[in-house]
């Protein structure tokens, strides 16, 4: 719904009608979300000006107030007729208080830095930079804002359905009287992305229709939700379980968790979940747990697929550093593409709150004698190097506690590669790791324990680790070394250069480079008897495919005490992103993919690194670790890694799937499949049959059968799309995990948007059973 003055001309009835269910909605809101009365959530709803920036010339001043649903923002546009007007809440991914933005920082004075404010959108859309009329009015905006955005958070799953669903009632009530016609109600559940027959309409309606009037009013629209939101195969499992006058005791809920869910636990668990998630106050005070109680618990995280003590660290994080699969970002600072698309300090920001360690820095002379990063011999541009270490001091360890590794390609001069070292110490003071951990010379890389909060600078090194600990050693102030590789384009670029390029090395940068030093990789062998351990390869992913197809097991031995780091070839200049697993299956550590890019294979890394507290260090399994072992991808001998599992999944039913189409006649037609990931072996997808026009509650109940042989490298990717015959597939959700953080019994799934952000409100229920191959 959009401003008052927006709005077709009503009668003054109409008009009357419509303030009273607006402040009405409002109140409701408000006390849904637990701040009914809150100044700083009224202060949003009454709405300000506040100066818009968008660049040092264009600053306006622009309305903005929260709507009546407390989730909706509405602002004032001059382009109201080709552009939204609202945004919601909930894509709302930070708001950053202060001059914190490359623009703000940009084109604002320093005087309005207690009036500034950011408000930044998940995924690609642009965000805001504001300034309040005070710094009175930015706090109230700020507080205001961050408390919608918690409480929502906040809110339970059915409380979520049931905001969602009323506001999408009130939005069909066309004539504002509270009430819901058969047709409104046709218009309604078209809103919520299911289409059904005429008949089947009418026979719901006249069911709700008690008082034989007409429309649903009060108590009948409550009973039309709760028809409306009726989980038949909740009831079905509730219903075998709950024998205790028709209600779970603990007892009973015990007997589920052992039976169904296949969990180790005891009657003091299942009161602890009665505890938690029991809504009715009677029951609870009887240790019983009611149906609604029951949905409650499925919706929690303790009800979710993801193996729940995979969600913090749980893996040993005192091994080498070579020993992990490292969570890497390729020309970090590139928000879209490779040749003409911004560069920012933002898209580093974003890297290292999804758990991103490894940031990559393609550093270059500025024109004023401060270096920049940018991708060289193009036209994207440039951002200060010094602002991209203030940022990447200031978000590094949000997400993740453990060491990042800064990539540095240099092509800088000697003079700017001295500033670059000079800002490097001085921002980062004692987190960047300047000389080996101890006193004598390591035969090993540190873990990651032992690096937590430190930075890492990977790159060239004119002497050796050793000579740090060698008296008699001195190194040159400055030469020539050759130029990192990650720039030289694509392979028929680089059979054109016969010749390296060189590039002098500053000796301040060169210190500081101390368990990554670049190497060229000269083939096995050669690294067998030159490489140290520190010393590390990079490879562009074609030459890393082919090793890892032709030569797997001399790769996994290869990575078992060295680092290895893949980066994109040079023709993906969309930013377009390669398959990530058959490098991991070769344990390669520093796999690095375009992070800026939504696609299949960022789910994969999303993945992956969702297991061990979102950290970015994901222990190999111990096959990969072994410097003796025999372990092949692709041959698969016989060995410990082959643990065989049957999964045995039912997918059951999915529930508020959003609409990929914004035309309101636009109804979904679901379509769900199950895709591994890992060795050649173990790839394979199922699907279920597509339903037609219900995006609300599709039911399936289907069952599927997949044998795995290598868990420990599967990844299991549960994906949703809209079905078309005629074309391909639209993208609806999905949801990616390793194969080994899944769990047994019945589950919701939560979704991701492509840009892997949570969905709020939609997933899929599935049953899961895994057990070893017979």
């Amino acid at each position: 719904m959009q401003c008052v003055r927006r709005q077709p001309a009503r009668t003054k009835s109409q008009e009357s009608l419509y303030r009273a269910q607006v402040k009405t909605t409002a109140k409701n809101n408000m006390k849904r979300l637990g701040l009914e009365g809150d100044k700083e959530l009224q202060f949003l709803m009454n709405g300000g000006d506040l100066l818009k920036v968008r660049s040092g010339s264009w600053k306006k001043t622009r309305y903005y107030k929260l709507q009546e649903d407390c989730k909706t923002m509405w602002h004032e546009s001059k382009k109201a007729l080709k552009s939204k007007q609202t945004f919601s809440v909930e894509d709302i991914d930070e708001v950053r208080i202060g001059r914190q933005t490359e623009g703000l920082r940009k084109y604002t004075e320093e005087s309005v830095e207690g009036r500034a404010f950011s408000i930044l959108f998940k995924g690609r859309q642009k965000g805001l930079d504001l300034i309040a009329s005070s710094d009175e009015e930015a706090k109230k905006w700020i507080g205001g804002l961050e408390k919608v955005i918690s409480n929502i958070k906040n809110l339970t799953p059915q409380e979520k359905t049931e905001h969602w669903i009323y506001s999408c009632m009130r939005k069909a009530d066309k004539n504002f009287d509270n009430k819901i016609s058969q047709k409104e109600l046709k218009s309604f559940l078209r809103d919520i992305n299911i289409e059904v027959a005429e008949d089947y309409a009418e026979t719901l309606f006249q069911k709700c229709d008690e008082s034989k009037c007409g429309y649903l009013e009060g108590k009948e629209i409550e009973h039309f939700y709760e028809i409306l939101t009726q989980r038949e195969e909740i009831d079905v499992i509730y219903g075998e379980f709950a024998k205790t006058g028709g209600l779970m005791s603990a007892t009973d809920l015990l007997n589920f968790l052992l039976k169904e869910q296949r969990e180790a636990a005891s009657e003091n668990d299942a009161l602890q979940l009665i505890e938690k998630y029991e809504l009715d106050e009677n029951a609870k005070a009887k240790q019983q747990m009611t149906k609604d109680g029951f949905l409650m618990y499925l919706h929690q995280p303790e009800g979710l697929i993801f193996n729940l003590a995979h969600k913090s660290v749980y893996q040993d994080m005192n091994q080498p550093l070579n020993h992990y699969f490292i969570s890497s970002s390729h020309n970090t600072y590139l928000l879209e593409d490779q040749l003409k698309g911004p560069s920012s300090t933002e898209a580093y920001i974003k890297a290292l709150l999804k758990g991103c360690r490894c940031v990559e820095l393609d550093c270059w002379d500025g024109s004023d004698g401060e270096p920049v990063i940018y991708h060289g011999y193009t036209l994207t541009s440039k951002v200060l190097f010094k602002d991209v270490i203030k940022a990447i001091k200031e978000y590094a360890f949000k997400t993740s506690e453990y060491p990042v590794i800064l990539s540095v390609e240099n092509h800088c001069s000697v003079e700017q590669q001295k500033i670059m070292a000079e800002h490097l110490i001085s921002i980062l003071g004692s987190a960047l790791v300047t000389k080996p951990l101890g006193d004598q010379m390591p035969t090993c890389l540190p873990s990651p324990e032992e690096l937590k909060g430190r930075f890492i600078v990977k790159g060239k090194r004119l002497d050796k680790l050793e000579d740090i600990f060698s008296e008699e050693s001195k190194t040159a102030e400055e030469e020539s070394v050759t130029e990192e590789e990650d720039d030289e384009g694509d392979e028929d670029q680089e059979k054109k250069s016969s010749k390296s390029k060189s590039l002098k090395l500053a000796k301040e940068l060169s210190d500081i480079v101390i368990y990554c030093k670049s190497v060229h990789f000269h083939g096995f062998e050669d690294s067998r008897e030159k490489q140290s351990f520190y010393e590390m390869a990079s490879f562009k992913e074609g030459q890393a495919v082919t090793l890892a197809e032709e030569s797997a097991n001399n790769y996994i031995h290869h990575n078992t005490d060295k680092l290895s780091r893949i980066y994109p070839a040079g023709l993906r200049t969309d930013s377009s992103n390669y398959n990530p697993v058959p490098l991991w299956n070769a344990g390669c550590q520093i796999v690095a993919l375009n992070f800026q890019t939504p696609c299949l294979e960022m789910d994969l890394n999303q993945g992956l690194f969702l297991q061990n507290g979102q950290s970015g260090y994901n222990l190999k399994p111990s096959f990969l670790r072994d410097r003796d072992t025999k372990f092949d991808p692709i041959a698969l001998p016989e060995g410990l890694w082959l643990k065989r599992k049957t999964l045995h999944l039912m997918v059951i039913s999915a529930q508020q799937l959003p609409k990929v189409s914004e035309r309101k006649s636009s109804i979904v037609d679901p379509i769900v499949k199950v895709q591994i990931y890992g060795v050649p072996a173990d790839t394979t997808e199922v699907e279920t049959q597509s339903i037609e026009n219900n995006g609300f509650n599709p039911m399936w109940n289907e069952n599927f059968k997949v044998d795995v042989h290598v868990p420990d490298l599967a990844l299991v990717r549960f994906l949703i799309e809209d079905y078309d015959s005629t074309s391909n597939n639209e993208f609806i959700g999905q949801y990616t995990l390793p194969f080994n953080s899944l769990k047994n019994g019945y589950h919701h799934v939560p979704l991701l948007t492509k840009n892997g952000d949570l969905i709020s409100s939609a997933g899929l229920f599935v049953h899961i059973m895994v057990m070893d191959a017979e």
